[in-house]
């Protein structure tokens, strides 16, 4: 058979636009500042990747119009968008375009009028999907010609992950790589036959013009449509192929010790020794590689490759939160690093990258004991609760890369970011006292942080102009060598920086801020949590109060199932599209195991309990009972979609079957229900081909795999949940890093919840009265423990 590419080749007759990306099932970022692209590094997820001009075809296309089209001011005339409650379709609600939701009024337009389908798929905070709208989806021209001969479908893929995650796979096996947005045209029944991401409206000397390709396809479509059809159901039966994971006729996973190995030599081969990081440029941060290597450090720790692990992961840590990627004054994480350096980021901030930041700084943390992590984490906090929080507790999705310098201007990439030095000298003028030399505040501020005149952004990180003579905050100093070049105590140093920050943040308020995606999604609102780590009540609140929102907001009671989306209303109300987007794998994983979370870090059976009903909801919805794993999406939701895929590498997030994995276990930990221990296996089973063969693109799964292997630990308090002797042996296990374990309280209630789970709780006993701790494998427990530093030593010898 062959491949789609070849396929597709015979098909398109459309040439490849620019440099392509790498083909890789999930590669994050953006390349905002190059062209052509560079390939994504290894383990980066698609999710991140809003600019590539590939086209999926190999064959030459004549040249289209002459000359420049530019857009004219948009109609003031809404499209059917206008009512919508995606942040991101309402942005195309003005477009001269009669733009279509995805949906079966637009499937029955295009097969009633014989039109084929485009589809065209980003999100409301993607840099170049804004760039596309302002140069073709508000061209009138283009604008007439997406309305006359094509049906146009607009979707914003965090609404909808499936109709996402099918047509990436297709422009990703069909080009050398993929992105957002991202531009397919299919037949009335859904199947592509042509794709690709970021196109400029005309011709250039390297790049396919969007004008240009509408035109070829339409003709196409007219002359030689049943060739299209023929052949884009020959590419879909190739992919197909090749995306099916099943257990087929293995009986087991493979060997945990040998793929773990695997992974670790294939991570500690693309390593950075000078800035971290697992590539060249640009940069993304990955925290399941993080996870994974703080993992293979706790089973390897006596060992060279044990410390290796280990340090290849504080150092990255350590440089991300140094680097400009970081935001210095305001907190938080940017998307991705434009170069090696982690210096100049893409400004766009997730709420996904936060959750999993926050978590992977607070096990830095735990196994170092070095409070630079904690710090961090509470950093990334302190932004999510300002900037992300919604008053009833849930979690905005992101906030744009691009705002406006100043009010009324062209919205510019970072603008509410960058700093020129005239600016921090006139905001922080004061000069500090006892320094070997004349010194201002500012100058102290610029030279930690790598301010200059000229700007510290490369041209080559700038092709548009747009951050000439600005600055990003990196640090350049230790506090020690900051305080020594100027002759000051470091104490004195750490406190003027810190003045100065807060001067810049309050001075930063009064910029225009960037778009807020006030769009709230189950998945990334199911993060775990940090506070228990951190030892503060007040997060783990901000985590109850989160599980509150997605039970009343995003939980329908009677059919036990998770909504994928809600919206922020006026007045702050929350609103719901009508009918409702339901959940999706990930929406269910994720929740699932931030409820496991918050129940360790609460001790209130509640959430476990919602839990379990969600997991067996999700097994209901997505188990695949034939091949094994869960598949991403329902089969009604998902009707008519040429593909039913299951995620099969972890990226920018977990994959939701790596999330589920670790879910099973835990839950069998939490029950002692051998269901959930037997599709663990099975699920690890269908993974195994590509956990053996590319470990590195599975980290999260490979945790798993160890964790079933090696059996995980029942830790169980037994004791008042209010008490403080219980408070104490709870924090002491937070304090440690276990991964493969889970938290039981045991209040001594026979007919309370864990108790009717796990009967040998029951012969479990309080020493002396006092709140006592046993470790536990396989229901053999260790002697009961009441002092929680012997209890540190049993965990962690």
């Amino acid at each position: 058979m062959l491949g789609a590419r070849a396929w597709l080749g015979r098909v398109l007759l459309l040439p490849r636009a620019g440099a392509g990306l790498a083909a890789s099932r999930r590669c994050p970022g953006v390349w905002p500042r190059t062209w052509p692209h560079r390939s994504p590094s290894r383990g980066s997820s698609s999710r991140d990747k809003d600019r590539s001009a590939t086209v999926s075809s190999s064959v030459p296309m004549p040249a289209g119009g002459k000359g420049s089209h530019p857009s004219s001011t948009p109609q003031r005339v809404p499209n059917r968008l206008i009512h919508e409650k995606s942040p991101y379709l309402l942005q195309h609600a003005y477009n001269p375009v009669d733009w279509y939701p995805w949906g079966q009024e637009a499937f029955d337009k295009a097969r009633k009028e014989n039109k084929p389908i485009f589809l065209s798929v980003g999100y409301s905070t993607c840099h170049w999907c804004h760039m596309m709208e302002e140069e073709s989806f508000q061209n009138e021209e283009i604008g007439r010609l997406l309305s006359e001969d094509f049906v146009s479908v607009k979707v914003d893929r965090e609404e909808r992950p499936d109709v996402d995650k099918v047509y990436m796979t297709f422009v990703q096996a069909t080009s050398s790589g993929g992105g957002w947005p991202m531009n397919v045209w299919l037949t009335p029944n859904l199947q592509p036959f042509v794709g690709g991401t970021y196109f400029p409206p005309e011709d250039g000397l390297t790049r396919v013009g969007f004008r240009t390709v509408l035109l070829r396809i339409r003709e196409q479509w007219k002359q030689n449509k049943n060739t299209l059809l023929e052949n884009s159901q020959r590419v879909t039966t190739a992919l197909l192929a090749r995306s099916e994971i099943s257990v087929g006729d293995r009986q087991l996973p493979p060997s945990a010790a040998t793929v773990n190995n695997r992974c670790f030599q294939q991570l500690d081969e693309g390593y950075d020794e000078e800035y971290g990081g697992f590539a060249e440029a640009p940069k993304f941060p990955t925290p399941v590689i993080l996870s994974f290597l703080f993992s293979y450090w706790l089973s390897h720790r006596l060992t060279q490759d044990g410390s290796r692990a280990q340090q290849m992961a504080l150092h990255t840590l350590k440089m991300m939160a140094n680097g400009g990627i970081r935001d210095h004054v305001g907190q938080g994480f940017h998307r991705y690093s434009t170069d090696r350096q982690w210096h100049v980021p893409h400004f766009e901030k997730m709420l996904y990258d936060q959750a999993q930041l926050a978590v992977a700084y607070s096990q830095a943390f735990q196994l170092s004991g070095d409070e630079f992590y904690s710090d961090v984490a509470k950093g990334i906090l302190q932004y999510v609760a300002r900037s992300l929080s919604h008053r009833s507790g849930g979690f905005y999705s992101a906030e744009d890369a691009d705002s406006p310098p100043e009010r009324g201007q062209r919205p510019k990439e970072g603008a509410y970011y960058v700093w020129t030095v005239k600016e921090v000298q006139q905001l922080l003028p004061e000069p500090v006292l006892g320094a070997t030399e004349p010194l201002t505040s500012g100058q102290l501020l610029m030279k930690h942080y790598g301010l200059t005149e000229a700007g510290n952004i490369s041209p080559s990180q700038d092709p548009k102009g747009e951050l000439q003579g600005q600055n990003v905050l990196t640090v350049r100093y230790s506090l020690e060598l900051t305080a020594a070049r100027f002759g000051l105590d470091v104490e004195a140093v750490r406190t003027l920086l810190n003045s100065g920050l807060e001067k810049l943040f309050q001075a930063r308020k009064h910029r225009p801020k960037p778009h807020l995606d006030s769009k709230m999604l189950a998945a990334w609102n199911g993060y775990a949590v940090t506070g228990a780590v951190l030892g503060q009540d007040r997060l783990i609140n901000y985590a109850t109060n989160g599980a509150k929102f997605l039970k009343r907001h995003m939980f329908d009671v009677a059919s036990g199932r998770l909504m994928r989306t809600c919206y922020t209303g006026p007045g702050g109300t929350v609103e719901h599209s009508n009918p409702p987007c339901w959940g999706f794998l990930e929406d269910y994983a994720f929740v699932v195991r931030g409820l496991l979370d918050l129940y360790e870090a609460s001790q209130e059976s509640a959430w476990l309990e919602w839990a379990l009903r969600l997991q067996d909801t999700q097994d209901k919805l997505f188990w695949d009972s034939q091949g094994g794993g869960y598949f991403c999406s329902e089969a009604e939701l998902g009707a008519g979609l040429p593909l039913r895929l299951k995620d099969d590498q972890d990226g920018a997030e977990p994959s939701a079957n790596s999330v589920s994995a670790h879910n099973l276990l835990r839950l069998h930990g939490f029950t002692g229900h051998k269901d959930w221990m037997d599709k663990c296996v099975c699920l690890l089973t269908a993974f195994s081909e590509r956990m053996r063969r590319v470990p590195v693109a599975l980290p999260e799964m490979v945790r798993a795999l160890s964790a079933q292997q090696q059996t995980l630990k029942q830790i169980v308090i037994c004791g008042d949940r209010q008490a403080k002797d219980t408070k104490a042996l709870v924090q002491c296990v937070h304090s440690v890093y276990i991964p493969n374990k889970v938290l039981i309280l045991a209040d001594g209630d026979p007919s309370s919840f864990l108790s009717r789970q796990l009967p040998f709780l029951s012969t479990l006993r309080r020493l002396e009265d006092q709140a006592t701790a046993y470790v536990c494998e396989n229901q053999a427990c260790s002697v009961p423990i009441t002092d929680p530093c012997e209890l540190r030593k049993l965990l962690h010898p």
